[in-house]
């Protein structure tokens, strides 16, 4: 079983959701949001690419795996892409040194 469970209470919280908001959000109960947050049961992939949407991360992430984070840019005209591509190369710069 994948235990995905402090990601996703920290990722609710992070975003001042309470688990009956996170679950009708996802379409489930709020003690299906409770029993993912304390491991004692593991989303569907179904629930898991649902997750993933409302919180803005991979289903990687949310599941451990080691994947690149990544910033949905939806929404965004290129101009401000290209400057969010350059900012996040030059922070990479700067914590290498």
């Amino acid at each position: 079983m994948v235990d995905c469970s402090e990601k996703l209470r920290s990722l609710r919280e992070a975003r001042g959701l309470t688990q009956l908001q996170v679950a009708e959000r996802i379409d489930v109960s709020k003690a299906m949001v409770s029993a993912y947050e304390t491991a004692s049961k593991a989303p569907s992939i179904e629930v898991l690419i649902r997750l993933s949407r409302l919180f803005g991360v991979s289903v990687d992430y949310l599941v451990c795996v080691d994947a690149p984070k990544m910033i949905d840019v939806s929404g965004l005209d290129e101009e401000a892409i290209a400057l969010l591509a350059s900012l996040t190369e030059k922070l990479k710069h700067q914590s290498k040194e």
